[in-house]
């Protein structure tokens, strides 16, 4: 579970949100970043029983960092004010399909998985999976157990019809898609508990087939 002080430290960030306040706190800091580490690393010992390819990895490397790169942003911010980390089969900068987890106070954090807005041979591929197995698409979107958590798939849509599709295609609101994101949020209360490791994996569990899924696309 997360420690009391690691989601203080984040409360307090976003309300402190600059150089001279994070510096006065770096032993807070480094407290709080070791602390989510050892969450990440348990969550990434769980997901890696099931996907094989995780094992060989650092789950540090999972992480995101804190700092901003603001040289092309109106938000002038330095820091997040959330922890965050993405796994996935090839790492945290692999274009594959994985999971995610936002640990941000103040009802922010959530949980997400799919595949975040990949590169066009990938996207054409994902669009070719879905096509060519709708139905199976469909099921793992309609599962119980995955509807209620994900009601439905987000992600940007293209304006005008892929190429290559036609209106009348049955897939073609999904086809149209430039993401294909599932997304629950994490109660304050649920980041809190000392569940929270086991109410992430059940998430992510419900959108295993999903994440299984666009990867076989992209194969």
């Amino acid at each position: 579970m997360l420690q009391k002080a690691t989601l203080d430290f984040l409360s307090s960030l976003e309300k402190n949100n600059n150089k001279n306040w994070f510096d006065a706190n770096r032993e807070a800091y480094e407290a709080a970043k070791a602390d989510f580490e050892i969450f990440v690393a348990h969550i990434h010992g769980k997901l890696s029983k099931s996907e094989p390819k995780m094992a060989d990895q650092k789950p540090k490397d999972s992480i995101f960092r804190i700092f901003r790169d603001v040289r092309f942003s109106k938000d002038k911010t330095p820091y997040k004010p959330h922890f965050s980390a993405y796994f996935s089969r090839g790492g945290r900068k692999a274009p594959d399909a994985g999971y995610y987890v936002h640990i941000q106070p103040g009802g922010k954090s959530f949980v997400a998985g799919g595949l975040w807005m990949p590169e066009g041979p990938l996207l054409k591929s994902a669009r070719q999976e879905i096509d060519y197995n709708f139905k199976e698409f469909q099921g793992i979107l309609n599962k119980a157990s995955f509807k209620k958590l994900y009601p439905k798939l987000e992600g940007e849509q293209l304006k005008t019809l892929p190429q290559g599709y036609t209106a009348d295609n049955p897939a073609i609101e999904f086809l149209k898609m430039k993401s294909f994101i599932a997304s629950a949020k994490l109660t304050d209360k649920e980041i809190a508990s000392k569940d929270a490791e086991a109410v992430i994996l059940e998430r992510f569990t419900a959108m295993k087939p999903l994440v299984e899924f666009l990867n076989r696309a992209l194969d």
